[in-house]
């Protein structure tokens, strides 16, 4: 192999791992495979990609690209946020809300007092099967700003998820 065809070579693997590094766990198919994971374990149905809800998210992750601040967007979807710093992925805010699970009795349809599971309970909503989701770098702080918005929106309270 010649100079020039080293270099070349060189310059695609870099750019193949550049691009896995930036994008591994942050496409479409990562949200879904880690919602479905989690909705399979509970018997229900799997969730499709909705390109609306998804330019939603993309347009509301924007809007907190300024300030990663956790305010949801009183929008017309089910909604979970999270932020976190370093290489935080879109599988790893899936996974920090799939984490709730621990603390939700489904036989009673509680959480645990003093204990968080609205963000599972959303992930796996029996009647929300489409699902957008979006991330950004935030500008203030350098963190990751993830939304996952669910059609038709779920969490009704005294409603059980599946």
């Amino acid at each position: 192999m010649g100079p020039f065809q080293l270099q070349f070579a060189l310059i695609c693997f870099l750019a193949i791992v550049m691009f896995h590094s930036t994008h591994a766990q942050n496409s479409q198919q990562d949200y879904l495979d880690a919602h479905n994971e989690a909705r399979r374990e509970v018997g229900v149905e799997n969730m499709v990609w909705n390109a609306t809800v998804a330019a939603y998210a993309e347009s509301y992750a924007n809007q907190r690209i300024g300030d990663c601040n956790l305010i949801h967007s009183s929008g017309p979807y089910g909604e979970n946020l999270a932020e976190g710093g370093g290489a935080f992925t879109g599988v790893d805010a899936v996974n920090l809300w799939i984490g709730e699970k621990t603390f939700y009795d489904h036989s009673s349809n509680t959480c645990a007092e003093g204990n968080e599971c609205g963000h599972y309970t959303q992930v796996v909503w029996r009647n929300s099967v489409q699902l957008g989701c979006a991330r950004v770098q935030c500008v203030n702080n350098g963190y990751w700003f993830v939304i996952c918005n669910y059609y038709p929106p779920g969490n009704y309270v005294g409603e059980s998820p599946y």
